[in-house]
């Protein structure tokens, strides 16, 4: 199959890339960044150079594929001239209209746990609207890969963990996290893109389901910090804390809303309707080796 992926060298598109160039298929990897072409070309794919914010160049790399893969690039939350909600929709409707205008059949696009929700999800609200917009896209059959909290994420409590000896948040004490590695996740955008659908599914994707507690109680073990904390704090405190480190207020609000919805169920409602059959092969534990790697460096 000639597969054209979006998210450069990132974590879901080079393993995903991975395993798919092992498999035998035509791969295309989509990149902003023209030096990253090397570098893709040694995972055995092609890089095409241009911007997901162009809907032409899109078009144009996806015309002729039997499969692409959709996600919304990471943005820079500390940004004061970021108007995320303009950005993300923006990327959104391109890719509907490259799809569209390119007549590829076969989509998946990464979208996210909370995605059911029309509100009340923070910064993960544009995903509600990004799938119904590509809801309205006729013959072609779309998988909406909805993951769960990225265990990569953990690592932006380091500074906390060193600073102030535990971890904080809205979200997780004795509350159940259910935690996705990104291998995990490309592992089944690989199975999704290969794997003929007729219309429209949502698929649910995570690793492990660990509270707050437990996973601080994991993670302190990794780092010789055995007697790590998970301390619950309120909604106020955490978007105080993150406007104070620079973050752009309407998106710290957004965070703190998104992770409020996780602790109080709302995020998570659909996703223990329909979690997966099978959880990922990459737990907590193994992450945490990670983890201990990259905290023993700052």
């Amino acid at each position: 199959m000639k597969i054209i992926l979006t998210g450069s060298l990132g974590n879901i598109s080079q393993p995903l890339a991975h395993i798919l160039v092992q498999k035998g298929h035509n791969i295309s990897i989509i990149s902003s960044k023209a030096e990253n072409q090397d570098e893709i070309e040694k995972l055995g794919a092609k890089a095409v150079i241009g911007s997901v914010e162009d809907a032409i160049f899109l078009t144009n790399a996806f015309t002729g594929a039997d499969a692409v893969y959709c996600m919304i690039p990471r943005a820079n939350y500390f940004d004061p001239n970021l108007d995320l909600d303009a950005f993300t929709r923006n990327i959104g409707n391109n890719y509907a209209e490259a799809i569209s205008k390119s007549g590829v059949k076969r989509v998946v696009f990464l979208s996210s746990i909370g995605a059911h929700l029309k509100q009340n999800s923070g910064i993960i609200q544009r995903y509600n609207e990004i799938e119904g917009v590509l809801n309205q896209l006729s013959d072609v059959a779309i998988t909406y890969m909805r993951p769960t909290s990225f265990y990569y994420n953990l690592l932006a409590y380091i500074p906390a963990i060193k600073n102030q000896g535990f971890i904080s948040a809205n979200y997780g004490g004795e509350e159940l996290i259910p935690w996705v590695s990104p291998n995990d996740i490309a592992s089944a955008i690989a199975e999704e893109l290969t794997t003929p659908l007729d219309g429209k599914k949502v698929r649910y994707v995570a690793s492990e389901e660990v509270n707050g507690n437990e996973t601080a109680r994991i993670l302190g073990e990794a780092i010789g910090k055995p007697d790590l904390k998970w301390k619950l704090i309120s909604d106020e405190e955490v978007l105080n804390g993150l406007i104070f480190v620079g973050m752009q207020p309407k998106i710290a609000a957004g965070l703190v809303e998104m992770y409020a919805g996780l602790y109080n169920g709302l995020l998570g409602e659909d996703y223990y309707r329909n979690r997966p059959a099978e959880m990922g092969k990459v737990k907590l534990a193994d992450y945490a080796k990670e983890f201990a790697s990259i905290y023993n460096q700052k």
